[in-house]
């Protein structure tokens, strides 16, 4: 039926022209749902996930002097904090008080593991980043925080960690896609630590201790965490 057709000055009338015009809403709401469900089709989608990506994020300290400070951290394709929990079991497994210790953050990123060893107490620790824009974001938060026993360094990982011996505990967090690295990064850090020393190795896979061998290191505490392989690492006893 038509509306021209339709006689609106009767009760009739009136109720047909209801009834279409609630009809028309219905398919209209439908055919929008239909179109925000396919992905990439919504051109309204499109700004959010763009903001998103080149917006800014914060990391949590999560104890010592600066606990629960929040710290804004900027994001980036593949930059990936180390989460609250995984954090949180790691130093649970050091026992919290890192007062004295001598750390190294290889691949220092946003600052997640650095500050956290800062915030526990270690004497020095020194954060290694090689890209600029990063590194000048830890700069500024080490200057937010007062953090005067951080040290910031650019450079290569690997060359960072051929020049540091006698660490208490070193931090690999290694660009996930970046598989070539894992290896001279961990043999660099077994050669860093002292004698009775911890790597945190944060790896997108397991490494059992028939693999880390070759290091002269084996596995003293493992947690699966999402897509996140974290392992604490010591010197293997003979």
């Amino acid at each position: 039926m038509s509306r021209s057709a339709l006689k609106l000055h009767t009760p009739a009338g009136r109720k047909a022209l209801d009834k279409l015009m609630h009809e028309a809403q219905r398919k209209a709401e439908a055919l929008a749902e239909t179109r925000t469900a396919k992905p990439g089709k919504s051109p309204a989608a499109r700004p959010v996930a763009a903001k998103a990506a080149a917006g800014s994020g914060e990391i949590r300290i999560i104890g010592g002097q600066w606990r629960r400070k929040r710290l804004p951290v900027a994001q980036r394709p593949g930059l990936r904090p180390t989460p609250d929990r995984v954090r949180e079991t790691l130093f649970n497994w050091l026992g919290q008080d890192l007062a004295g210790w001598k750390c190294v953050d290889a691949f220092a990123g946003t600052g997640a593991l650095g500050f956290e060893a800062a915030s526990r107490g270690a004497a020095s620790v020194l954060m290694n980043e090689l890209d600029a824009g990063l590194q000048q974001q830890l700069q500024r938060l080490q200057q937010q925080l007062q953090a005067g026993m951080v040290k910031l360094q650019r450079g290569d990982a690997l060359s960072c960690l051929k020049s540091c011996s006698g660490q208490d505990l070193v931090l690999l967090d290694p660009p996930f896609g970046q598989a070539e690295l894992f290896d001279p990064a961990l043999k660099a850090a077994a050669e860093a630590i002292n004698e009775d020393g911890y790597i945190y190795l944060e790896a997108p896979e397991a490494w059992d201790d028939g693999r880390l061998q070759a290091f002269g290191l084996a596995v003293y505490r493992y947690l699966k965490a999402g897509a996140v392989h974290a392992h604490l690492l010591r010197r293997q006893k003979n």
